[in-house]
């Protein structure tokens, strides 16, 4: 990779890192860019190379956490709802919580549900407009996303492998999603 785009990666890195920093802090709705460019130490000219608004960063960061939970998905036997992967699901939430639920509060809560959309899409591939197989995709994605956020906001009273558990009996199964 080339000096410019390393130094261009750098700096992407150090605001996301600093928005994911001050959002431990207070509500996204009170973050400033001039706040999020002085704590990534980069300049104002760098951020809007890179971004649009602070929202454009979210997007970014919602987006490399679900990278980061595809490479370490596993398809059993062409099937990505397995208990593992819902596990997997429940333990990104868990590491994101105080992100998730900061984002949530600030008004990003549909922002976060369009984008599990968009990833849950781009593992079921193409589907027909008219398909009851569409439907039960936003059931699931729908119910896994608000039993998260209760089980984050409750602060996890239960394990996750109690509530993957719980979401796979009840969800999966009436989906037709929890084939092993």
């Amino acid at each position: 990779m080339d000096k410019r785009k390393e130094e261009n990666l750098r700096v992407k890195k150090s605001i996301t890192a600093a928005l994911f920093s001050l959002v431990q802090e207070k509500q996204l709705a009170d973050i400033h860019i001039t706040e999020i460019i002085r704590k990534a130490g980069v300049a104002r000219a760098s951020f809007y190379r890179n971004y649009s608004s602070k929202e454009d960063i979210v997007v970014t960061l919602i987006r490399d956490i679900l990278q980061a939970y595809r490479e370490q998905i596993r398809y059993e036997d062409g099937n990505f709802y397995t208990y593992h992967n819902l596990l997997l699901s429940f333990q990104f939430f868990q590491k994101y919580r105080d992100y998730i639920l900061n984002l949530c509060r600030s008004g990003f809560s549909t922002a976060l549900l369009e984008e599990l959309n968009l990833f849950h899409e781009s593992i079921e591939g193409t589907m027909p407009a008219s398909s009851i197989q569409k439907y039960e995709l936003y059931v699931y994605i729908g119910a896994l996303f608000n039993t998260a956020l209760v089980w984050l906001v409750d602060e996890q009273r239960i394990s996750a492998e109690e509530i993957t558990a719980f979401f796979q009996e009840k969800v999966c199964r009436m989906t037709n999603s929890g084939k092993e």
